[in-house]
C-alpha cells in the first residue's frame, strides 16, 4: 500500500514537472519565472542550460541530457535559454547632431552565449539590455545629422551593435545585431522634406524641359546650316555648269550677249508696270545704244572675270616654280 502511495506521488511530481518544464519552454530566457521541480531525476531540454545551486551555493550547469540531482541540497536556480531571441526596443525620443528631435523604435536579436554570466552577472538582463540599446542608440545619433541617420541606417545598426557587445560583456549576452524599425521625424521636418523633394523634381524637369528646348533649337539652326550650305553648292554647280557651256560652246559669248541685252530690256519693261515713276535713262529713245550699254557691262564683267582667273593661274605657276626650285 505504501508502495502504491510512493508512485502515485511519484507520478503526480512527474506530471507537475513536465507541465512546470513545457510552460517554461514558451517563455524566452528572459521569462522564465517559473522553475522545473526538483527532482532525482531530470532531462535537460536541447538548446537550455540550468544553472544548479546546492545548499544556496552555485554547484554546476545542466547540459541537454540527463541530470540526477540530490533532493534537498540541489536547487534548479536558473533556466536560460540558448536560442536566439528578438527583444523589442520601445520608441524613444533622440535628437540628431543638427537638433531634429526623432521617435525611433527597433529590434535586438541576442543570445546567451554564457550561462553563468546571463544568472549571476546581471539582475535583469532584458531590462538592463533594453536600457543600453536605447542609450546606446541616443549616443550615435546624436553625433549623426538627419539627412545622415535617414541615409547610413545599416551604418548606424552596426555601430550600437557593437557598442551594446562591448558593454555588455560580463553579461554573458551578445548581440547579434539590432535592426531599427521606424524613424519618426517632427511633422514640421517631414513636410520640409516632401516640399524639397517637389522642389528637387520640379527642378529636374525644368532643367530637362530646358535641355530639350536647347537640343531643338540646335538641330534647327543645324537644319538650316546644311539647307544654306546645298543651296550655295547647287547655285555653285549651275554658275559652274553655264561657264562650262559658255567656253565649250562656239558663239557661246555671243548668245549670252544677247540673253543679258534681253534681261536689260525685260526689266526696265516690269520697273514700268509696278511703279507710277520710272526714271527713264537718256539713251532708252536709243534701242541700239541702250543694247550696246547693256553689252558693255555683261563685257567689264567678262573681262574682270577672265582677268582675275587669269591673275590666279599665274600666281598659282609662280608658286609651283619655287616648290621646284626649292626641291632642286
Amino acid at each position: 500500500m505504501l508502495s502504491n502511495h510512493t508512485s502515485r506521488v511519484v507520478r503526480h511530481s512527474t506530471r507537475v514537472a513536465h507541465n512546470a518544464l513545457r510552460h517554461s519552454s514558451r517563455l524566452s530566457f528572459f521569462q522564465q519565472k517559473q522553475l522545473p521541480v526538483n527532482t532525482i531525476v531530470r532531462f535537460v531540454p536541447q538548446q537550455q542550460a540550468w544553472i544548479v545551486e546546492r545548499m544556496g551555493k552555485f554547484n554546476r550547469i545542466l547540459d541537454p541530457g540527463l541530470a540526477i540531482l540530490i533532493p534537498f541540497l540541489d536547487k534548479i536556480q536558473y533556466v536560460q535559454s540558448l536560442k536566439e531571441t528578438a527583444v523589442e526596443v520601445g520608441s524613444q525620443s533622440a535628437i540628431t547632431s543638427d537638433n531634429v528631435t526623432l521617435e525611433m523604435d527597433g529590434v535586438l536579436y541576442i543570445r546567451v552565449y554564457d550561462a553563468y554570466k546571463a544568472s549571476y552577472g546581471v539582475e535583469d538582463a532584458e531590462y538592463a539590455i533594453t536600457q543600453l540599446a536605447q542609450t546606446t542608440m541616443r549616443s550615435e545619433i546624436g553625433q549623426m545629422t538627419l539627412d545622415h541617420v535617414l541615409r547610413e541606417r545599416q551604418s548606424l545598426n552596426t555601430n550600437i551593435t557593437t557598442a551594446i557587445n562591448e558593454a555588455a560583456k560580463d553579461w554573458g549576452v551578445t548581440c547579434l545585431r539590432y535592426e531599427i524599425r521606424d524613424i519618426h521625424p517632427p511633422r514640421t521636418v517631414l513636410d520640409a522634406m516632401h516640399k524639397q523633394v517637389s522642389a528637387e523634381r520640379t527642378k529636374r524637369a525644368e532643367i530637362l524641359e530646358s535641355e530639350g528646348k536647347r537640343q531643338e533649337q540646335i538641330n534647327r539652326a543645324e537644319g538650316e546650316s546644311e539647307a544654306i550650305r546645298m543651296r550655295a553648292q547647287a547655285t555653285a554647280d549651275g554658275i559652274r555648269f553655264v561657264a562650262e557651256a559658255i567656253n565649250n560652246t562656239k558663239g557661246g559669248e555671243d548668245a549670252v550677249s544677247l540673253s543679258v541685252a534681253e534681261k536689260y530690256v525685260d526689266a526696265f519693261g516690269k520697273l514700268a508696270k509696278e511703279s507710277n515713276t520710272v526714271v527713264v535713262p537718256a539713251q532708252l529713245s536709243d534701242m541700239g545704244g541702250f543694247i550696246a550699254s547693256g553689252m558693255g557691262i555683261y563685257n567689264q564683267v567678262t573681262k574682270q572675270g577672265l582677268k582675275g582667273k587669269a591673275e590666279k593661274e599665274a600666281a598659282n605657276k609662280a608658286a609651283e616654280a619655287d616648290k621646284v626650285a626649292q626641291h632642286a
